[in-house]
């Protein structure tokens, strides 16, 4: 969470530099891209971290449920 926030950080910190010293051109948009890539990065990062914690917990209910069947046939 904390190297997400750090990137998105630098990566503004860099667009904003590029706004003074690029004015408004052509290269703006290019760093306006880039920005804009780092945080849909940051998201797809953030919702595959989700989901892997969501399958992480059925596959560890999934195994107390075989313990608890193999516990019961003993």
């Amino acid at each position: 969470m904390a190297g997400n926030i750090l990137v998105v950080a630098i990566t503004f910190i860099l667009f904003a530099i590029a706004i003074f010293t690029t004015c408004f051109t052509k290269d703006l948009l290019l760093e306006a891209g880039v920005f804009l890539v780092s945080i849909k990065i940051i998201m797809m990062n953030r919702t595959t971290y989700n989901s892997n914690m969501e399958i992480i917990k059925k596959l560890n209910e999934i195994n107390e449920n075989l313990k608890d069947s193999k516990r019961n046939k003993i």
